[in-house]
């Protein structure tokens, strides 16, 4: 017993009635109210309850149909919710016909060329800012990023624009301070799997974007997003970044056969960065058309004004002209199947 769908007669008494039976055998829930139908998703351990107890819900005034969800992932999946999930970020749709871009440097380096950055690619079309204010780098001896200065950074630069922000949380210590300045919080493919992080920023009311881990399944990617769904934290949106593979012609491998995977399998938005999924700065356009083509929702894209400069990621920044033509070419991608930018 997984998901109990309820009759458009169900009243607020019964859902009451059906949620108080579900806690006294130590099971949470999550409401979610469609334009087609009303869903209890039954969080916790399922297999406990036994045929007489599932009878009973299913003989409950109001209940039209009790479900067993056979994916591991509940809250995530398409039983649990048929209709795709629309994050609204300042009144900005993450996952409807729209497809926002999301745009900035790797790293923030300093409040003059980030403020530059943001109004560059807003006056291209994109819609979000995005920055890491804290950076996860290989080497402990790279640039680890400006930390609270440079949300304070990020802050001001969407005070100038207008441009939601993107950033990255690596420690749930920090949880309080990003949310203070972030529109969306960052789960980097480095912390994919880091559970306790993924808890912590499930008991949030920011939208997650949650990248994929560099040598992660599907499953394993879906099961990282139940994590966050399972504390309360419905607003998440999956990035698809590149896996690590055999192939070493591209900095990673873009799975963009994960999008139309993923449509099936979940109802939460995608997002694709093709950036890090290919750290070419000229494959990054390309790959772009195509995650649009492909289905995407998103897309996520570092921009600089001075790559070769750039503290991190420059050789897959695209410069402020090219994101400029690379904007315009998306447009007639996004009509043909039925989307705007």
């Amino acid at each position: 017993m997984d998901i109990i769908v309820l009759s458009h007669e169900a009243t607020e008494e019964d859902i009451q009635h059906i949620i108080k039976r579900l806690a006294g055998w130590g099971l949470k829930i999550n409401l979610s109210q469609g334009t087609e139908r009303t869903i209890i998703g039954v969080i916790g351990d399922t297999s406990k309850v036994t045929e007489e107890e599932e009878d009973s819900i299913r003989a409950a005034t109001g209940v039209e149909n009790v479900v067993r969800i056979l994916k591991p992932f509940k809250l995530a999946s398409r039983e649990f919710r048929k209709e795709n999930t629309i994050i609204d970020v300042r009144g900005i749709k993450i996952g409807g016909k729209r497809i926002p871009v999301m745009a900035g440097p790797c790293a923030v380096e300093s409040a003059a060329v980030l403020t530059s950055i943001a109004e560059k690619v807003k006056a291209s079309g994109a819609l979000f800012l995005r920055g890491g204010a804290y950076k996860p780098r290989t080497s402990p001896y790279a640039f680890q990023g400006l930390g609270e200065e440079g949300l304070k950074h990020l802050a001001e630069a969407r005070e100038k624009t207008g441009l939601p922000i993107v950033t990255e949380i690596m420690d749930p210590r920090d949880l309080d301070v990003i949310s203070e300045y972030a529109d969306i919080i960052q789960i980097g493919a480095r912390n994919m799997q880091n559970f306790r992080l993924l808890l912590e920023v499930g008991g949030s009311s920011k939208p997650i974007l949650l990248k994929r881990g560099l040598s992660s399944t599907i499953k394993e990617w879906l099961m990282s997003a139940e994590y966050i769904m399972s504390r309360g934290n419905q607003n998440v949106m999956l990035c698809e970044r590149g896996i690590r593979t055999f192939e070493t012609a591209t900095r990673n491998t873009l799975d963009l056969s994960a999008v139309p995977v993923l449509k099936q399998l979940t109802h939460l938005p995608v997002v694709v960065d093709p950036s890090h999924g290919v750290g070419k700065r000229d494959l990054v356009a390309p790959m772009a058309k195509a995650a649009i083509a492909a289905g995407a929702d998103a897309l996520m894209i570092e921009v600089h004004t001075n790559p070769e400069e750039a503290m991190s990621d420059g050789d897959q920044s695209l410069k402020p002209e090219q994101f400029e033509k690379l904007m315009k070419e998306l447009k007639p991608v996004a009509e043909a199947v039925g989307r705007e930018i």
